[in-house]
């Protein structure tokens, strides 16, 4: 969650130390090998300074949630601004894609921690949903892809490629699973 009132730059570095440890530790999978408390030295802060910002590791685990969906999002909202509809849904799944590729370590452990903050990833969830509604309505509404598939059939084959990331040549075939997926939305199209 957002801290209700701005931090002064020095709590900001402070927090963003913290949050860019627990994100390199999630991405190496060492986030539950450590106690929670060497976060903070690791980080370069003090232990009081972890537990202001967060006082459990699900807090902290939740912020970087919060940090990657929000990339996401804006990234989603990049494409449509500077993309026609279809090559913004196009670019957006693409870079799903590599995103997944260079942040599985990430986003395995913050899918286990988050299974037990089912609110937390709820709100993220249709954060994303929102952004690829966005994407997906600006692509039918320029008759580039059918309009009969929702964000959430596009969202949902973006999970299954996922999770079959530690299947033997996942890139390729998740390359080409976008392009299917793609070529699908255009099948029916005018």
């Amino acid at each position: 969650m957002p801290d209700a009132k701005p931090l002064r730059a020095d709590a900001r570095r402070n927090r963003d130390a913290l949050l860019a440890k627990a994100r390199e530790l999630f991405a190496a999978g060492d986030f539950f090998d450590l106690r929670f408390d060497d976060f903070a030295s690791l980080a370069g802060v003090g232990t009081g300074t972890l537990y202001r910002h967060f006082p459990t590791r699900e807090a902290l685990a939740e912020a970087v949630y919060h940090e990657e969906v929000a990339t996401l999002c804006a990234r989603a909202r990049e494409a449509q601004a500077t993309l026609p509809g279809a090559d913004a849904l196009a670019a957006f799944l693409r870079g799903m894609i590599d995103y997944l590729d260079a942040h599985h370590g990430l986003a395995r452990t913050i899918a286990t921690l988050m299974a037990t903050s089912s609110e937390a990833l709820a709100e993220g969830s249709r954060a994303l949903e929102e952004a690829v509604t966005d994407l997906v309505s600006a692509a039918a509404q320029a008759g580039a892809i059918r309009d009969d598939v929702s964000a959430g059939s596009v969202l949902m084959a973006l999970h299954g490629i996922s999770a079959a990331h530690d299947r033997p040549g996942w890139r390729g075939d998740a390359d080409g699973v976008i392009t299917l997926l793609l070529d699908g939305l255009r099948h029916g199209t005018k």
